[in-house]
């Protein structure tokens, strides 16, 4: 029961955030649970052992889904946000029976290459999507409330977790988990390995694409270079890497304390802090490859064993 305590206290905080926070922090604990829910996503398609670069690509495609059936359909930005998940997860889907045939270096730059791709065509469908110059919404969901984004975030994002804890703690854990160790033993043992890689891909790029379709729904504007950005994968990426692959905590760790960092380098360096965000990915790649989650872990754990230890 006790390891429970903290997440519940957290969760608690996390709702009357609003009531002792002004406006300003507000938004940032809203872009950090927004950074937080495509880390997860990240983070959950790497447990399968491939290396997406694709978040950026599927989050802009739900972005523009949700914009765009707003704007010309008239839809509900509540609803539009289902449908920026739902498009986004079956463009996946279907590109999943040729994407998931790669494997390592090969399926990376070719999600890479999707983002771009995306981009493109976006691009070349002025009528549709007005064009390089972007798409303006009459008005930003909840007439702007940054509260009500704030929870309308917060939902999507303990959904995420939720999902993400669900990976760990059912049979697809231990699927995906023997797939990314040994795909040749996996098979021998039964598991269709076509089958998880292509839910999970599925899953996260609807996820991707349902937080890329509240982001624009926030701002009540999107464009090409802005929703595409790199932005939407490094920063994800290097959360992840600072608190901890394979997990649901290293991401919740890593996006806090990253985004905090990200908001400052955004004021200090307003066209540099992507660079800073790759020198964050290769220096934790090659002398923390653990994250900072694990040995916080084991280094609690070991105080409660000499602790027991002391007592007795």
């Amino acid at each position: 029961m006790k390891k429970y305590i903290l997440p519940i206290l957290l969760v608690i905080l996390s709702v009357i955030l609003p009531f002792i926070a002004g406006t300003y922090l507000l938004h940032i604990f809203t872009s950090i649970l927004v950074f937080l829910a495509l880390s997860l996503s990240w983070d959950m398609m790497l447990r399968t052992g491939q290396l997406s670069f694709g978040t950026a690509g599927f989050f802009g495609l739900g972005a523009y889904a949700s914009a765009l059936i707003v704007v010309k359909l008239g839809f509900d930005p509540i609803l539009s946000l289902l449908v920026g998940a739902i498009f986004s997860g079956v463009i996946a889907f279907f590109l999943g029976f040729v994407v998931l045939r790669l494997r390592e270096i090969y399926f990376a730059i070719t999600t890479l290459a999707l983002t771009h791709v995306f981009s493109v065509v976006i691009r070349n469908l002025p009528e549709l999507t007005g064009g390089s110059s972007g798409t303006i919404l009459s008005n930003a969901i909840f007439n702007g409330d940054p509260i009500k984004i704030y929870y309308m975030i917060l939902i999507i994002t303990l959904t995420v977790i939720g999902i993400s804890e669900i990976f760990k703690r059912t049979r697809i854990h231990f699927a995906i988990n023997s797939i990314r160790n040994d795909e040749t033993t996996a098979k021998s043992s039964g598991i269709n390995v076509f089958k998880y890689l292509l839910f999970v891909f599925v899953v996260t790029s609807a996820i991707q694409g349902l937080v890329g379709a509240a982001y624009v729904q926030q701002y009540a504007f999107v464009n090409p270079e802005s929703t595409f950005s790199l932005n939407f994968l490094l920063l994800p990426i290097a959360m992840a890497l600072v608190g901890g692959i394979y997990s649901t905590n290293g991401p919740i760790i890593g996006a806090f304390l990253l985004g905090l960092i990200a908001e400052y380098l955004k004021l200090q360096m307003p066209y540099g802090h992507l660079i800073v965000y790759g020198l964050i990915i290769v220096f934790v790649v090659l002398f923390m490859p653990q994250g900072i989650y694990k040995p916080i872990k084991n280094t609690v754990i070991g105080i409660g064993k000499t602790g027991g230890d002391i007592n007795a």
